[in-house]
Protein backbone atom coordinates (compact mmCIF):
# COMPACT_ATOMS: atom_id res chain seq x y z
CA UNK A 1 0.00 0.00 0.00
CA UNK A 2 1.25 3.49 -0.85
CA UNK A 3 0.52 6.89 0.62
CA UNK A 4 -1.19 9.56 -1.48
CA UNK A 5 2.08 11.49 -1.56
CA UNK A 6 3.94 8.49 -3.02
CA UNK A 7 1.19 7.89 -5.58
CA UNK A 8 1.25 11.52 -6.72
CA UNK A 9 5.02 12.02 -6.70
CA UNK A 10 5.87 8.65 -8.28
CA UNK A 11 2.97 8.45 -10.72
CA UNK A 12 3.38 4.70 -11.23
CA UNK A 13 3.79 1.95 -8.65
CA UNK A 14 7.09 0.14 -8.17
CA UNK A 15 5.79 -2.78 -10.24
CA UNK A 16 4.83 -0.23 -12.97
CA UNK A 17 1.14 -0.76 -12.34
CA UNK A 18 -1.38 2.02 -11.76
CA UNK A 19 -2.29 3.23 -8.30
CA UNK A 20 -5.90 2.75 -7.18
CA UNK A 21 -7.58 4.07 -4.01
CA UNK A 22 -7.74 1.33 -1.40
CA UNK A 23 -11.34 2.33 -0.71
CA UNK A 24 -13.93 4.32 -2.64
CA UNK A 25 -16.00 6.01 0.01
CA UNK A 26 -19.70 6.57 -0.66
CA UNK A 27 -20.80 10.12 -0.01
CA UNK A 28 -23.50 10.57 2.65
CA UNK A 29 -27.12 10.93 1.56
CA UNK A 30 -27.19 14.37 3.19
CA UNK A 31 -24.67 15.55 0.59
CA UNK A 32 -27.05 14.67 -2.23
CA UNK A 33 -29.97 16.21 -0.34
CA UNK A 34 -28.19 19.57 -0.34
CA UNK A 35 -26.18 19.37 -3.55
CA UNK A 36 -28.62 21.59 -5.46
CA UNK A 37 -27.71 24.56 -3.26
CA UNK A 38 -23.93 24.20 -3.61
CA UNK A 39 -21.59 25.86 -6.12
CA UNK A 40 -18.91 24.02 -8.10
CA UNK A 41 -15.97 24.45 -5.66
CA UNK A 42 -18.13 23.49 -2.67
CA UNK A 43 -19.32 20.30 -4.37
CA UNK A 44 -15.78 19.52 -5.51
CA UNK A 45 -14.41 19.95 -1.99
CA UNK A 46 -16.78 17.32 -0.60
CA UNK A 47 -15.73 14.89 -3.36
CA UNK A 48 -12.04 15.71 -2.88
CA UNK A 49 -12.36 15.17 0.87
CA UNK A 50 -13.66 11.64 0.23
CA UNK A 51 -10.62 10.93 -1.98
CA UNK A 52 -7.83 12.83 -0.21
CA UNK A 53 -9.12 14.03 3.18
CA UNK A 54 -7.13 11.53 5.25
CA UNK A 55 -3.85 12.69 3.70
CA UNK A 56 -4.20 16.48 3.41
CA UNK A 57 -5.26 19.00 6.07
CA UNK A 58 -8.79 20.27 5.41
CA UNK A 59 -7.85 23.91 4.92
CA UNK A 60 -5.02 23.03 2.53
CA UNK A 61 -7.29 20.74 0.52
CA UNK A 62 -9.97 23.41 0.38
CA UNK A 63 -7.43 25.97 -0.83
CA UNK A 64 -6.21 23.60 -3.56
CA UNK A 65 -9.77 22.92 -4.75
CA UNK A 66 -10.83 26.57 -4.74
CA UNK A 67 -7.61 27.71 -6.47
CA UNK A 68 -8.16 25.04 -9.12
CA UNK A 69 -11.80 25.82 -9.85
CA UNK A 70 -11.85 29.53 -10.59
CA UNK A 71 -14.03 28.92 -13.66
CA UNK A 72 -17.45 27.40 -14.30
CA UNK A 73 -18.54 24.30 -16.24
CA UNK A 74 -22.16 25.08 -17.19
CA UNK A 75 -24.75 22.54 -18.23
CA UNK A 76 -26.49 23.70 -21.41
CA UNK A 77 -29.65 22.29 -22.98
CA UNK A 78 -28.97 21.37 -26.61
CA UNK A 79 -32.06 19.37 -27.50
CA UNK A 80 -35.02 17.87 -25.67
CA UNK A 81 -33.61 15.68 -22.87
CA UNK A 82 -30.01 16.21 -24.11
CA UNK A 83 -27.63 18.48 -22.20
CA UNK A 84 -24.01 19.46 -22.83
CA UNK A 85 -21.60 19.81 -19.92
CA UNK A 86 -19.30 22.52 -21.26
CA UNK A 87 -15.87 21.73 -19.87
CA UNK A 88 -14.02 24.31 -21.97
CA UNK A 89 -14.21 27.46 -19.86
CA UNK A 90 -10.83 27.04 -18.14
CA UNK A 91 -7.47 28.58 -19.11
CA UNK A 92 -6.76 26.24 -22.05
CA UNK A 93 -10.42 25.70 -23.01
CA UNK A 94 -10.45 21.93 -22.40
CA UNK A 95 -11.71 19.58 -19.69
CA UNK A 96 -8.22 18.65 -18.61
CA UNK A 97 -7.75 22.05 -16.99
CA UNK A 98 -9.48 20.63 -13.90
CA UNK A 99 -7.10 17.70 -13.40
CA UNK A 100 -4.02 19.57 -14.63
CA UNK A 101 -4.50 22.52 -12.28
CA UNK A 102 -5.41 20.33 -9.30
CA UNK A 103 -2.39 18.07 -9.77
CA UNK A 104 -0.01 21.05 -10.10
CA UNK A 105 -1.18 22.45 -6.79
CA UNK A 106 -1.18 19.09 -5.01
CA UNK A 107 2.26 18.09 -6.26
CA UNK A 108 3.62 21.52 -5.33
CA UNK A 109 2.23 21.03 -1.81
CA UNK A 110 4.08 17.72 -1.41
CA UNK A 111 7.32 19.13 -2.84
CA UNK A 112 7.30 22.04 -0.40
CA UNK A 113 6.37 19.77 2.47
CA UNK A 114 9.25 17.36 1.89
CA UNK A 115 11.81 19.82 0.52
CA UNK A 116 12.37 17.62 -2.52
CA UNK A 117 14.85 18.32 -5.29
CA UNK A 118 13.45 19.10 -8.74
CA UNK A 119 10.64 16.85 -9.90
CA UNK A 120 10.45 16.16 -13.62
CA UNK A 121 6.94 15.70 -14.98
CA UNK A 122 6.67 13.60 -18.13
CA UNK A 123 3.42 13.88 -20.05
CA UNK A 124 2.40 12.35 -23.37
CA UNK A 125 -0.38 14.17 -25.19
CA UNK A 126 -2.65 13.55 -28.15
CA UNK A 127 -3.93 17.10 -27.90
CA UNK A 128 -5.40 18.71 -24.80
CA UNK A 129 -3.47 17.02 -21.98
CA UNK A 130 -0.24 18.77 -22.91
CA UNK A 131 -1.71 22.25 -22.87
CA UNK A 132 -3.67 21.72 -19.64
CA UNK A 133 -0.69 20.26 -17.78
CA UNK A 134 1.80 22.76 -19.16
CA UNK A 135 -0.36 25.73 -18.23
CA UNK A 136 -1.26 24.23 -14.86
CA UNK A 137 2.41 23.79 -13.93
CA UNK A 138 3.76 26.94 -15.63
CA UNK A 139 6.10 28.77 -13.27
CA UNK A 140 5.66 26.26 -10.40
CA UNK A 141 8.94 26.19 -8.49
CA UNK A 142 10.75 22.86 -8.28
CA UNK A 143 8.93 21.24 -11.21
CA UNK A 144 9.98 20.90 -14.86
CA UNK A 145 7.48 19.57 -17.39
CA UNK A 146 8.39 17.65 -20.56
CA UNK A 147 5.46 17.44 -22.99
CA UNK A 148 5.79 14.67 -25.61
CA UNK A 149 3.46 15.04 -28.59
CA UNK A 150 3.18 13.36 -32.01
CA UNK A 151 4.56 15.49 -34.82
CA UNK A 152 1.84 16.72 -37.19
CA UNK A 153 -0.97 14.99 -35.26
CA UNK A 154 -2.27 17.75 -32.98
CA UNK A 155 -4.09 20.89 -34.09
CA UNK A 156 -2.10 24.11 -34.58
CA UNK A 157 -3.84 25.79 -31.67
CA UNK A 158 -3.29 22.81 -29.37
CA UNK A 159 0.40 22.80 -30.31
CA UNK A 160 0.78 26.54 -29.65
CA UNK A 161 -0.69 26.11 -26.18
CA UNK A 162 2.28 24.13 -24.92
CA UNK A 163 5.13 25.07 -27.29
CA UNK A 164 5.04 28.84 -26.66
CA UNK A 165 5.30 28.91 -22.87
CA UNK A 166 9.02 28.48 -22.13
CA UNK A 167 10.11 28.80 -18.49
CA UNK A 168 9.79 25.33 -16.90
CA UNK A 169 7.95 23.78 -19.87
CA UNK A 170 9.77 21.86 -22.64
CA UNK A 171 7.91 20.50 -25.68
CA UNK A 172 9.30 17.40 -27.39
CA UNK A 173 7.99 16.83 -30.93
CA UNK A 174 8.08 13.06 -31.41
CA UNK A 175 8.30 11.52 -34.87
CA UNK A 176 5.52 9.01 -34.23
CA UNK A 177 2.03 8.55 -32.82
CA UNK A 178 0.54 9.29 -29.40
CA UNK A 179 1.05 5.65 -28.49
CA UNK A 180 4.77 6.08 -29.24
CA UNK A 181 4.83 9.12 -26.93
CA UNK A 182 3.05 7.20 -24.21
CA UNK A 183 5.45 4.26 -24.64
CA UNK A 184 8.43 6.60 -24.16
CA UNK A 185 6.96 7.92 -20.92
CA UNK A 186 6.18 4.44 -19.60
CA UNK A 187 9.66 3.21 -20.56
CA UNK A 188 11.21 6.11 -18.68
CA UNK A 189 9.40 5.06 -15.52
CA UNK A 190 10.69 1.50 -15.98
CA UNK A 191 14.33 2.55 -16.48
CA UNK A 192 16.41 2.01 -13.34
CA UNK A 193 19.16 4.48 -14.25
CA UNK A 194 16.75 7.32 -15.02
CA UNK A 195 14.84 6.80 -11.80
CA UNK A 196 18.03 6.62 -9.76
CA UNK A 197 19.27 9.92 -11.11
CA UNK A 198 16.03 11.86 -11.63
CA UNK A 199 12.79 12.37 -9.70
CA UNK A 200 10.21 11.42 -12.34
CA UNK A 201 6.44 11.55 -12.29
CA UNK A 202 3.65 11.61 -14.85
CA UNK A 203 0.83 14.09 -15.38
CA UNK A 204 -1.12 11.85 -17.71
CA UNK A 205 -4.31 10.37 -16.37
CA UNK A 206 -2.24 7.45 -15.09
CA UNK A 207 -1.51 9.75 -12.13
CA UNK A 208 -4.25 9.64 -9.49
CA UNK A 209 -3.97 13.40 -8.95
CA UNK A 210 -4.81 14.00 -12.60
CA UNK A 211 -7.76 11.70 -13.14
CA UNK A 212 -9.54 11.62 -9.77
CA UNK A 213 -10.38 15.37 -9.77
CA UNK A 214 -12.26 14.82 -13.01
CA UNK A 215 -14.98 13.27 -10.86
CA UNK A 216 -15.76 16.76 -9.54
CA UNK A 217 -17.70 17.92 -12.56
CA UNK A 218 -19.90 14.84 -12.81
CA UNK A 219 -21.38 15.74 -9.42
CA UNK A 220 -21.74 19.39 -10.45
CA UNK A 221 -23.46 18.35 -13.69
CA UNK A 222 -25.96 16.31 -11.66
CA UNK A 223 -26.63 19.28 -9.36
CA UNK A 224 -27.27 21.54 -12.34
CA UNK A 225 -29.51 18.97 -14.02
CA UNK A 226 -31.67 18.75 -10.91
CA UNK A 227 -32.07 22.52 -10.95
CA UNK A 228 -32.78 22.75 -14.69
CA UNK A 229 -35.33 19.93 -14.72
CA UNK A 230 -36.81 20.47 -11.27
CA UNK A 231 -36.51 16.71 -10.77
CA UNK A 232 -34.70 15.75 -7.56
CA UNK A 233 -34.90 12.09 -8.59
CA UNK A 234 -33.35 12.47 -12.02
CA UNK A 235 -30.85 9.73 -12.96
CA UNK A 236 -29.14 10.72 -16.21
CA UNK A 237 -27.37 8.71 -18.88
CA UNK A 238 -23.87 10.18 -19.19
CA UNK A 239 -21.87 9.95 -22.41
CA UNK A 240 -18.10 10.51 -22.38
CA UNK A 241 -15.88 10.92 -25.47
CA UNK A 242 -13.14 8.45 -24.57
CA UNK A 243 -9.47 8.13 -25.51
CA UNK A 244 -7.16 7.14 -22.66
CA UNK A 245 -10.23 6.51 -20.45
CA UNK A 246 -9.23 8.67 -17.50
CA UNK A 247 -12.33 10.84 -17.87
CA UNK A 248 -14.90 8.06 -17.91
CA UNK A 249 -13.04 6.22 -15.15
CA UNK A 250 -13.46 9.27 -12.93
CA UNK A 251 -17.18 9.21 -13.73
CA UNK A 252 -17.40 5.53 -12.82
CA UNK A 253 -15.73 6.33 -9.50
CA UNK A 254 -18.39 8.98 -8.98
CA UNK A 255 -21.14 6.42 -9.57
CA UNK A 256 -19.50 4.10 -7.06
CA UNK A 257 -19.55 7.00 -4.56
CA UNK A 258 -23.32 7.28 -4.94
CA UNK A 259 -23.76 9.64 -7.88
CA UNK A 260 -27.13 8.65 -9.40
CA UNK A 261 -26.11 7.96 -13.00
CA UNK A 262 -28.33 5.42 -14.77
CA UNK A 263 -25.54 4.23 -17.06
CA UNK A 264 -22.50 5.48 -18.99
CA UNK A 265 -21.79 5.52 -22.72
CA UNK A 266 -18.17 5.51 -23.94
CA UNK A 267 -17.95 7.22 -27.35
CA UNK A 268 -14.97 6.23 -29.51
CA UNK A 269 -13.68 7.41 -32.86
CA UNK A 270 -12.14 4.80 -35.19
CA UNK A 271 -9.82 3.82 -32.33
CA UNK A 272 -12.53 1.56 -30.95
CA UNK A 273 -10.59 -0.85 -28.75
CA UNK A 274 -13.00 -0.47 -25.84
CA UNK A 275 -16.05 -0.80 -28.09
CA UNK A 276 -14.69 -4.06 -29.44
CA UNK A 277 -13.98 -5.24 -25.90
CA UNK A 278 -17.60 -4.63 -24.95
CA UNK A 279 -18.74 -6.68 -27.95
CA UNK A 280 -16.32 -9.59 -27.59
CA UNK A 281 -14.94 -9.63 -24.05
CA UNK A 282 -11.40 -9.55 -25.47
CA UNK A 283 -9.14 -6.54 -25.01
CA UNK A 284 -6.97 -6.23 -28.12
CA UNK A 285 -4.87 -3.04 -28.22
CA UNK A 286 -3.56 -2.00 -31.61
CA UNK A 287 -1.70 0.95 -33.14
CA UNK A 288 -3.80 4.11 -33.14
CA UNK A 289 -5.01 5.72 -36.35
CA UNK A 290 -5.29 9.47 -36.95
CA UNK A 291 -8.77 11.01 -36.90
CA UNK A 292 -10.27 14.50 -36.70
CA UNK A 293 -11.06 13.76 -33.03
CA UNK A 294 -7.32 13.54 -32.38
CA UNK A 295 -7.37 13.65 -28.56
CA UNK A 296 -9.09 10.25 -28.69
CA UNK A 297 -6.51 8.67 -31.00
CA UNK A 298 -5.38 6.07 -28.47
CA UNK A 299 -4.80 2.41 -29.34
CA UNK A 300 -4.05 1.11 -25.82
CA UNK A 301 -5.95 3.11 -23.17
CA UNK A 302 -3.95 3.11 -19.94
CA UNK A 303 -6.99 3.51 -17.70
CA UNK A 304 -8.67 0.38 -19.02
CA UNK A 305 -6.70 -1.39 -16.27
CA UNK A 306 -8.48 0.75 -13.68
CA UNK A 307 -11.89 -0.01 -15.19
CA UNK A 308 -11.11 -3.72 -15.01
CA UNK A 309 -10.01 -3.43 -11.39
CA UNK A 310 -13.08 -1.39 -10.46
CA UNK A 311 -15.35 -4.16 -11.76
CA UNK A 312 -13.28 -7.11 -10.52
CA UNK A 313 -12.21 -8.03 -14.06
CA UNK A 314 -15.80 -8.88 -15.02
CA UNK A 315 -16.75 -8.14 -18.61
CA UNK A 316 -20.40 -8.71 -17.74
CA UNK A 317 -20.29 -6.18 -14.90
CA UNK A 318 -18.63 -3.55 -17.07
CA UNK A 319 -21.04 -4.10 -19.96
CA UNK A 320 -24.00 -3.79 -17.56
CA UNK A 321 -23.05 -0.21 -16.68
CA UNK A 322 -21.17 1.00 -19.76
CA UNK A 323 -22.18 0.78 -23.41
CA UNK A 324 -20.11 1.88 -26.38
CA UNK A 325 -20.27 3.54 -29.77
CA UNK A 326 -17.76 4.23 -32.52
CA UNK A 327 -17.76 6.77 -35.36
CA UNK A 328 -15.57 7.55 -38.35
CA UNK A 329 -14.59 11.03 -39.51
CA UNK A 330 -17.48 11.31 -41.96
CA UNK A 331 -20.00 10.53 -39.21
CA UNK A 332 -18.32 12.98 -36.82
CA UNK A 333 -18.42 15.71 -39.45
CA UNK A 334 -22.04 15.02 -40.29
CA UNK A 335 -22.96 15.31 -36.61
CA UNK A 336 -21.21 18.67 -36.23
CA UNK A 337 -23.05 19.97 -39.30
CA UNK A 338 -26.47 18.59 -38.33
CA UNK A 339 -26.40 19.87 -34.73
CA UNK A 340 -25.24 23.31 -35.88
CA UNK A 341 -28.02 23.54 -38.45
CA UNK A 342 -30.76 22.05 -36.26
CA UNK A 343 -29.86 23.37 -32.80
CA UNK A 344 -27.37 26.17 -33.55
CA UNK A 345 -25.00 24.52 -31.07
CA UNK A 346 -21.38 24.23 -32.15
CA UNK A 347 -19.66 20.95 -31.31
CA UNK A 348 -15.99 20.09 -31.48
CA UNK A 349 -15.13 16.68 -33.03
CA UNK A 350 -14.90 14.96 -29.62
CA UNK A 351 -18.13 16.43 -28.34
CA UNK A 352 -19.74 15.37 -31.61
CA UNK A 353 -18.90 11.74 -30.81
CA UNK A 354 -20.44 12.22 -27.39
CA UNK A 355 -23.62 13.90 -28.66
CA UNK A 356 -24.22 11.30 -31.35
CA UNK A 357 -23.62 8.32 -29.08
CA UNK A 358 -25.96 9.80 -26.48
CA UNK A 359 -28.70 10.70 -28.97
CA UNK A 360 -28.60 7.21 -30.47
CA UNK A 361 -28.66 5.41 -27.11
CA UNK A 362 -31.30 7.36 -25.15
CA UNK A 363 -34.51 5.47 -24.51
CA UNK A 364 -37.97 7.04 -24.11
CA UNK A 365 -38.23 8.99 -20.88
CA UNK A 366 -34.45 9.18 -20.30
CA UNK A 367 -32.41 12.35 -19.89
CA UNK A 368 -28.79 12.48 -21.01
CA UNK A 369 -25.63 14.52 -20.51
CA UNK A 370 -22.70 14.45 -22.90
CA UNK A 371 -19.31 15.96 -22.14
CA UNK A 372 -18.24 18.72 -24.52
CA UNK A 373 -14.56 18.40 -23.75
CA UNK A 374 -12.92 21.25 -25.68
CA UNK A 375 -13.82 24.52 -27.37
CA UNK A 376 -14.53 24.01 -31.11
CA UNK A 377 -12.05 26.79 -31.98
CA UNK A 378 -9.22 24.51 -30.87
CA UNK A 379 -10.05 22.55 -34.05
CA UNK A 380 -10.72 25.62 -36.16
CA UNK A 381 -9.60 24.31 -39.55
CA UNK A 382 -11.47 21.03 -39.13
CA UNK A 383 -14.72 22.61 -37.95
CA UNK A 384 -14.62 25.40 -40.53
CA UNK A 385 -14.00 22.83 -43.26
CA UNK A 386 -17.09 20.92 -42.14
CA UNK A 387 -19.38 23.93 -41.79
CA UNK A 388 -18.05 26.13 -44.57
CA UNK A 389 -18.18 29.17 -42.31
CA UNK A 390 -15.76 30.82 -39.88
CA UNK A 391 -15.37 29.85 -36.23
CA UNK A 392 -14.71 32.66 -33.78
CA UNK A 393 -11.48 32.26 -31.80
CA UNK A 394 -11.78 33.24 -28.11
CA UNK A 395 -9.31 35.78 -26.79
CA UNK A 396 -7.58 33.13 -24.65
CA UNK A 397 -6.69 31.13 -27.74
CA UNK A 398 -5.70 34.20 -29.75
CA UNK A 399 -3.11 34.98 -27.08
CA UNK A 400 -1.55 31.53 -27.47
CA UNK A 401 -1.53 31.80 -31.27
CA UNK A 402 0.55 34.98 -31.06
CA UNK A 403 3.39 33.14 -29.33
CA UNK A 404 6.46 31.62 -30.99
CA UNK A 405 6.61 27.84 -31.22
CA UNK A 406 9.65 26.30 -29.56
CA UNK A 407 10.04 22.53 -29.50
CA UNK A 408 12.76 19.92 -29.53
CA UNK A 409 12.66 17.16 -32.18
CA UNK A 410 12.65 13.63 -30.79
CA UNK A 411 12.67 10.17 -32.34
CA UNK A 412 10.46 7.40 -30.98
CA UNK A 413 13.53 5.48 -29.84
CA UNK A 414 13.75 5.28 -26.06
CA UNK A 415 17.56 5.42 -26.11
CA UNK A 416 17.37 8.90 -27.65
CA UNK A 417 14.76 10.08 -25.16
CA UNK A 418 16.74 8.72 -22.21
CA UNK A 419 19.93 10.40 -23.36
CA UNK A 420 18.07 13.69 -23.77
CA UNK A 421 16.58 13.54 -20.26
CA UNK A 422 19.90 12.68 -18.61
CA UNK A 423 21.50 15.69 -20.30
CA UNK A 424 18.63 18.20 -20.01
CA UNK A 425 17.59 17.46 -16.43
CA UNK A 426 21.12 17.80 -14.98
Amino acid sequence: MASLEEAVVKGLAADRGLFMPQEIKPLPLAFFDHIGGMDFPEIAYHVADAFFGEDIPAEMLKQIVYDTLNFDVPLVKVRENIYSLELFHGPTLAFKDVGGRFMARLLSHFIRKEGKRQVNVLVATSGDTGSAVANGFLGVEGIHVYVLYPKGKVSDIQEKQFTTLGQNITALEVDGTFDDCQALVKSAFMDAELNARLELTSANSINVARFLPQAFYYFYAYAQLRSLTGDAGVSPVVCVPSGNFGNITAGLFGKRMGLPVKRFVAANNRNDIFYQYLKTGDYQPRPSVATIANAMDVGDPSNFARVLDLYGGSHAAIAAEVSGATYDDAQIGATIREVWQHDHYLLDPHGACGFRALAESLRPGETGIFLETAHPAKFKDTVEGILGEPVEIPAKLQAFMAGEKKSEPMTKQFSDFKAYLLTAAN
